[in-house]
């Protein structure tokens, strides 16, 4: 087998263009076309930091037939439907997913417990969402097969590359039909409207190897002996024991904080941020990002920003928060007479908005820890929403206003067209958040300004509020066994414990967890 290593950096209208890309790559490896039998894209990003826009390339040549899996191998896995060791993973989000496909490999025959429907019937209930403002408490965006994962950007980009094998997680998900393109950009998506089928082929390797996938199973009780779980109590009255449980609920399961702390299984507050989320015309961003009128072949752009601020307490970041370039605000609230407002895009990113949660930390000593103990963000996180629901009108209307208007604390008679579903109203953001927080974010949307052009003007509008950014409450854990310290074979998994921030975290999570509890499973033999 010949093969050539290139690098090279060629202009958008040639990276992007199929036949272009492969007579550049071969012209670097000093071939010409017919001399190699197959190219292979190692690498993609845009290097936009000058006035002209660059495509990055690093791609494999092969002069004779390359392997036969280059983005392989796959996962051959063995059929646990006899296994004598069982797993509870409570949640099928990636964390519960990817722990259930580990727990496989290891030998060990899953169940996987999810309160709310799998994808098909999870669609029904978010149009009643997006169309009546109906929230099913079971069965929305937070809620249901794939998590809060399934029906958003699907971004794959983690810095948290200490934890597991990110290659691997992008392999399974390739594995179970993403495009191979995101193993190659340098921040990967999937699209929320290819999600659902590959979250579903995920579910079909778990049922067809042995593991079982229970939907509209929301666990009400852990059964605890002696300092140990032995399994769980689902709401039909249903008990199911096995010889670990791995909590992958996700950060908005906020009843099981409740059940655990009910229980008596320590939990702590923990840090998250809140706000809102910003939306601009895609345009506005492209020509800021790119430096041109039209981006042309180049992907809709996106962008990252932080800044510190003052005020009560200290310092605190405000930042950008999963930015959605060419996507859509979507309504995600899990409870009747709470607003709370996420971002999603589809594969292409081809909407005219681009939105963005723009949010500032919230520290422990931010929220009321002597009234409400541990529950203390959670329940700031409720206040919240809950006022944002009842002044935006008792519906799903998210409470809105102008950009340049929240900065300069006017009231907007007008608002923009928007992505967001359920219709928007007009209303000064202050009321909804309290003047700290809302001054917060002027602090970061003037900062914000002088680094993208046109960026905090009336031509983009705040929309209330992104709450959901993390949990705010941690489940700890045993840094070596993952299990908790207090309750053995109680393994806290993903976003919903605090150990995650994404959807490839939450699966190298989950794989850890999957990991841990075989590992413990072996110990107590």
């Amino acid at each position: 087998m010949d093969k050539h290593e290139v690098e090279l950096v060629l202009a958008p209208a040639e990276a992007y263009d199929e036949l272009a890309r492969y007579r550049a790559i071969l012209l670097a490896a000093g071939l010409q076309p017919g001399q190699a039998d197959y190219v292979h894209l190692l690498r993609r990003s845009i290097d936009a930091r000058g006035r002209n826009v660059g495509v990055r390339l690093r791609a494999e040549v092969y002069r004779t037939a390359p392997p036969r899996e280059l983005f392989g191998p796959w996962v051959q896995y063995p059929n646990v439907a006899d296994a004598r060791r069982t797993a509870l993973i409570v949640g099928a989000g990636p964390a519960g997913l990817f722990a259930a496909l580990r727990c496989i490999e290891l030998g060990i025959r899953p169940i996987v417990l999810e309160r709310g429907k799998d994808v098909r019937a999870r669609r029904r209930d978010l149009a009643a969402l997006n169309k009546e403002h109906v929230v099913d408490t079971d069965s929305n965006y937070c809620f249901g097969e794939g998590g809060a994962g399934t029906y958003s950007d699907g971004k794959l980009y983690t810095r948290s590359k200490k934890r597991g094998d990110v290659q691997r997680v992008l392999q399974l998900f390739v594995q179970h039909g993403a495009t191979p393109e995101i193993l190659v950009d340098a921040h990967p998506h999937i699209g929320t409207n290819k999600l659902p089928a590959v979250v579903q082929a995920l579910r079909q390797s778990i049922t067809d190897h042995g593991g079982e996938v229970r939907f509209q199973a929301r666990v009400s009780e852990l059964l605890l002996d002696g300092g140990r779980v032995r399994g769980v109590v689902l709401a039909d009255g249903q008990s199911l024991e096995a010889d670990g449980v791995i909590l992958a609920t996700g950060h908005s399961a906020r009843d099981i904080y409740e059940l655990l702390l009910r229980q008596q299984v320590r939990i702590e507050a923990k840090a998250f941020a809140l706000g809102v989320r910003v939306e601009h015309q895609q345009s506005l961003i492209d020509q800021a990002q790119y430096h041109r009128a039209d981006r042309g072949q180049l992907p809709a752009a996106s962008y990252s920003l932080v800044q510190q601020t003052d005020g009560p307490g200290g310092q605190r970041g405000v930042f950008s928060f999963c930015m959605c370039p060419g996507g859509f605000i979507v309504p995600a609230a899990t409870a009747p007479g709470e607003v709370v407002v996420n971002g999603m895009s589809p594969s292409r990113r081809d909407s005219r908005f681009a939105n963005s949660g723009i949010v500032v930390a919230i520290e422990p000593e931010d929220m009321d820890v002597k009234r409400h103990g541990v529950l203390a963000g959670l329940k700031l996180q409720q206040e919240i929403e809950q006022r944002a629901c009842q002044l935006a009108g008792h519906t799903q209307l998210a409470p809105a206003q102008l950009l340049g208007d929240f900065v300069q604390r006017k009231t907007s008679r007008s608002l923009l067209e928007t992505s967001y579903q359920p219709g928007l109203t007009s209303l000064p953001l202050d009321e909804v958040l309290g003047p700290n927080l809302a001054s917060r974010l002027r602090q970061g949307f003037q900062a914000f300004g002088r680094k993208i052009p046109g960026y905090t003007t009336n031509a983009a509008q705040i929309v209330g509020v992104e709450s959901r950014t993390s949990a705010p409450v941690r489940i700890p854990r045993d840094p070596a066994t993952l299990q908790h310290p207090e309750v053995r074979g109680l393994f806290p998994c993903g976003e919903g414990a605090g150990f995650a921030g994404g959807i490839v975290s939450a699966a190298m999570d989950g794989e850890r967890c999957a990991e841990a509890l075989a590992a413990a499973v072996v110990a107590a033999r």
